[in-house]
């Protein structure tokens, strides 16, 4: 008899950590319509280290404001054409992050992109899900949260 698998529950938002890169706190859609993960970034500049393709970028964890700019470098996978849920296709750098989610750091394939004006600065998709999460639709925010304080400096308070 197999055992069942087990798998931890997430809303479909939730507060997320990206422990190598120096982001404490971002708010991401769990979306399991999209494939690959998403996630803001601006000033992309591709670099070279030891031979091997990097890209050089900023984030704005928070939403709706540009404070505490993250500069950030990581390797890139791919470049691949990624079709917006607007129809839009853009070719975008994809890079392998490592995210902690509802206490579980699971590794996901990246897309950087402009999410100025997107409700949330990350998507979470469904390749990084699949490592071991269910998503309650009915459900946000059932993982870690940052303090009070900074929730609301989120929000704009």
């Amino acid at each position: 008899m197999q055992a069942e698998p087990s798998y931890t529950l997430a809303g479909w938002r939730e507060w997320v950590s990206l422990p190598e890169l120096g982001v404490d706190w971002i708010k991401a859609k769990l979306d399991t319509g999209a494939r690959t993960s998403s996630m803001h970034a601006f000033d992309l500049e591709e670099i070279e280290r030891e031979g091997a393709r990097w890209v050089r970028f900023w984030v704005h964890p928070w939403q709706a404001i540009d404070d505490d700019a993250v500069e950030v470098s990581c390797p890139v996978l791919d470049v691949r054409e990624v079709r917006s849920s607007s129809g839009h296709t853009e070719e975008r750098y994809v890079v392998p992050i490592r995210l902690a989610l509802v206490g579980h750091e699971v590794l996901a394939e990246v897309t950087l992109s402009r999410r100025d004006e997107m409700g949330f600065r990350m998507l979470v998709g469904r390749e990084a899900l699949r490592q071991g999460y269910v998503v309650d639709p009915a459900r946000s925010y059932l993982g870690p949260r940052p303090p009070l304080a900074l929730r609301r400096r989120n929000r704009g308070r």
